[in-house]
């Protein structure tokens, strides 16, 4: 076997650390840019579990439909009172209201270097409404997650949920039961299944998403930017892919293919991010805390 000359092995070695350095310019540019991103999937597909993860990885602000609806009341803005005004009669806030009250959150300092989306759009009609709007200030959505998992799966994760609610702690029948049947490990407490975590309620939802938003996703696969990810994986199998496709973005100078990249979602992750926010224990395995 030959051995490169210790000249051309300490050339190899400063290409690697100068490409090396490019990588890691590359992943600060792109978070001072901002990460634009909108997350799609039915319940218990893993949403909850990813969405704080890339909110602190990405310093981002994460809008969730139903949060921003409580606090815009709570607080009595002009949108709040008009959605209360609505929902006191039984009416779904209307579309302009909504993307309304996520302008109005874009412009808070918490979300100046991007944001997460969850729970809104749900139809192609919100989805241009939502476009426009963000098309004015300059914020157009770079990332579409597509969290895609068999419904039968889903009825598994979600009728097999227990919870405590005192603390929050959830466990699974089957994926991570509690160390004695329906009581907390910490507390010795009984645990409670939610009444709306049950096969026939499961099912309604899931037939309602996919007819809603089937359409939402051939929109955003023709713009270019949804990203399709499987959602039966661990929570941490799909955070390691979520940050691959992250990187799949950036835009690397011809020269970078003197260094050859990881090409596995798990050594492209140790590059991609420098703190450890993988999941632990139940946001490890399929029926993590949805």
């Amino acid at each position: 076997m030959t051995h490169p000359a210790p000249a051309t092995a300490q050339k190899e070695v400063e290409l690697v650390d100068q490409n090396v350095q490019v990588f890691q310019d590359l992943i600060e540019k792109k978070k001072e840019e901002g990460l634009r991103v909108v997350l799609i999937g039915p319940p218990g597909s893993g949403k909850g579990t990813q969405a704080p993860i890339i909110k602190d990885e990405y310093c981002l602000c994460h809008l969730s439909t139903g949060d921003m609806l409580r606090a815009a009341i709570e607080a009595g803005t002009d949108t709040g009172k008009a959605a209360k005004v609505i929902m006191d009669q039984g009416g779904l806030v209307p579309d302009d209201v909504m993307v309304s009250m996520i302008k109005e959150n874009l412009d808070t300092p918490q979300c100046q270097k991007g944001f997460i989306l969850d729970g809104f759009p749900r139809t192609v009609v919100q989805a241009q409404k939502l476009d426009k709007m963000l098309d004015e200030d300059n914020k157009k959505i770079n990332h579409v997650l597509d969290f895609a998992i068999d419904d039968s799966l889903l009825v598994r994760r979600i009728t097999g949920r227990l919870v405590h609610l005192a603390s929050g702690r959830s466990y699974h029948k089957e994926f991570f039961p509690p160390k004695v049947d329906m009581v907390d490990d910490v507390t010795g407490e009984p645990l409670i299944q939610r009444s709306d975590d049950n096969e026939e309620v499961l099912k309604k939802r899931l037939a309602s998403f996919h007819a809603n938003t089937k359409p939402v996703l051939s929109y955003y696969q023709n713009k270019g930017i949804l990203s399709t990810i499987d959602a039966s994986k661990s929570a941490n199998f799909v955070s390691n892919n979520i940050k691959a496709i992250f990187l799949s973005t950036l835009n690397f100078p011809p020269t970078f293919s003197l260094f050859k990249l990881p090409t596995t979602t798990s050594s492209t992750s140790s590059f991609f991010s420098s703190s450890s926010s993988s999941p632990k224990k139940v946001s490890d395995v399929p029926s993590a805390k949805y």
